[in-house]
């Protein structure tokens, strides 16, 4: 469990687990449906597996991003769960915020130069677009940051001890770990762009170089990279990018906020 957080393993699909211990999944989303139905909201489940008898450790409320938490919060109220008001509440200050993090333009998406200048692809870690200049340690992160410079900063994995350089980059990028990684949790913490997990990618930090397995390319240090924390997706180059659409789910939140008046006080 600790080499999950950590990093340092990166773990299997949730849906792995229905082929391999079919009676365990069963009872584990029936648990966790009526768990989810208890607390009126989205659950982070921690269980084991033990002979193939499933024990079922604790659980809390997920942390989520901005995105998610509308479209959480949206299907609280169509499942029944949670009527209008209290959906609207479990919508905190800070997902509006990511919202405004800006995503690749349709355009870019599109384009035959963005999908043939794909190199790698790792886990999606924290939604949205980031473009910046490689970096590979915390300390030049920050002295980027300081010159105004937009950086991606390059780890094998995460620590506490890497947060200011975290903070201080448009995206981070690592070669281990998963969803539940440090990498992962705190960029979405922050609303930062994320991709973890790239194990086609060799990070060498001593030698400031990130090397594609199966092709052979190496980036340096200072080469400009962009992530998709969206869908995973490493690309050589800078993209363009927007402040996504205020629509959809949000323009439904904001409708159910007006109908509630005073909710959101």
């Amino acid at each position: 469990g600790e080499d999950v957080v950590a990093g340092i393993r990166t773990p299997e699909h949730i849906s792995k687990m229905e082929e391999t211990m079919p009676e365990a999944y069963k009872i584990f989303v029936e648990n966790v449906d009526k768990i989810e139905r208890h607390f009126k909201d989205m659950q982070d489940v921690e269980f084991t597996v033990e002979n193939g008898k499933l024990w079922m450790l604790q659980c809390r409320n997920g942390k989520r991003t901005g995105v998610a938490a509308l479209k959480i919060a949206i299907d609280l109220v169509n499942d029944g769960i949670c009527d209008k008001h209290e959906a609207i509440l479990k919508v905190e200050p800070d997902h509006i915020k990511q919202l405004l993090h800006p995503n690749f333009t349709a355009e870019a998406l599109d384009s035959e130069d963005y999908k043939t200048k794909v190199f790698a692809t790792g886990l999606a870690g924290g939604p949205g677009a980031a473009v910046g200049k490689i970096v590979f340690t915390t300390k030049k992160a920050e002295e980027s940051k300081e010159k105004g410079e937009s950086v991606i900063l390059l780890r094998e994995c995460t620590s506490p001890e890497d947060v200011g350089g975290m903070w201080a980059s448009a995206g981070i990028l690592t070669s281990k770990g998963g969803k539940t990684s440090h990498a992962a949790v705190v960029a979405r913490g922050w609303g930062k762009p994320c991709v973890v997990g790239c194990s086609d990618l060799l990070i060498n930090e001593k030698t400031e170089t990130a090397t594609v397995k199966s092709t052979g390319e190496t980036f340096q240090a200072g080469d400009v990279i962009s992530l998709n924390g969206s869908t995973g997706e490493i690309i050589r180059g800078a993209f363009p990018t927007e402040t996504p659409d205020l629509g959809g789910d949000l323009g439904v939140i904001l409708g159910w906020a007006d109908e509630q008046e005073g909710a959101m006080k």
